[in-house]
């Protein structure tokens, strides 16, 4: 399909390609870019550095924003899922 090139083989592609460590989702590659991205993507979001403050935000929405977590966000939207943790 690639007339046997790697240069021609998509970047994700090539991703899946590689072997995944026992139990992960993706292979070792594709989560070290991840995780570059996602800090990047964060230090770059004017809502999670210059604008994070009451002048954008009401007190009472960063209140709210620090209180919650990502496990209350997943509860939120799915109160059913069994919980493996104490509630």
């Amino acid at each position: 399909m690639y007339g046997g090139r790697l240069d021609r083989v998509d970047t994700l592609v090539g991703n899946l390609a590689e072997p995944r460590p026992a139990g992960f989702g993706f292979s070792d590659s594709l989560f070290r870019i991840f995780i570059l991205m996602a800090s990047r993507r964060l230090k770059s979001d004017r809502f999670f550095t210059t604008d994070y403050r009451p002048e954008v935000y009401t007190a009472e929405g960063l209140e709210w924003v620090d209180r919650n977590s990502m496990v209350t966000v997943l509860l939120r939207h799915h109160p059913n899922w069994p919980r493996p943790w104490p509630a």
